[in-house]
């Protein structure tokens, strides 16, 4: 069974005719047979993506965000903090084996990565650099897996039906 997924790519130049990334994405999970939900591209504003990617948290049709862009260190580059205030709880595993597996292509460059992931009212969060070789990677050495029920000995897929128990909910508890 596929996982319903929506795709945020963070640019101010990008389009849908001219996304390389999201295209690379899109295609990746319909492949792997994920249905894509809704994919948008907003500016390098933190607000705007905040707006987006809570949009999509509310959403109980959506069970997984990706986002690619805005995470370098310049003072457009603010996806990290727009995101990371909406998460309940990170994995933080996430961003340090991205490091680690893009150092193999990059080297020492990849310590200027800031993706992240994480969970936020039962949604799975991905942030992720922009470029085609950042998404190539986290989706085919990290997500792709992660978002298949048969990975063993865990994956994300069998955590969605738990991340909301004890009646957790967005603002607290109930």
């Amino acid at each position: 069974m596929g996982l319903a997924i929506a795709l945020l790519t963070v640019s101010d130049t990008r389009s849908l005719a001219d996304d390389p990334s999201g295209d690379a994405l899109q295609a990746r999970l319909e492949a792997a047979g994920h249905a894509l939900v809704e994919r948008r591209i907003v500016p390098d504003d933190r607000y705007r993506i905040r707006a987006e990617v809570s949009r999509w948290i509310a959403d109980p049709a959506v069970q997984v965000v990706i986002s690619s862009g805005g995470t370098g260190l310049t003072g457009r580059d603010g996806t990290p903090e727009a995101v990371a205030p909406l998460l309940d709880k990170t994995i933080e595993g996430f961003g340090e084996l991205f490091r680690v597996l893009s150092f193999e292509t990059i080297g020492t460059s990849s310590l200027q990565s800031r993706c992240l992931a994480g969970v936020a009212n039962g949604t799975v969060i991905f942030v992720l650099p922009g470029s085609l070789d950042a998404v190539e990677t986290a989706w085919d050495r990290l997500i792709r897996a992660q978002l298949d029920a048969t990975t063993r000995p865990c994956n994300l897929v069998a955590l969605l039906p738990r991340l909301l128990e004890d009646g957790y909910r967005a603002g607290g508890r109930s």
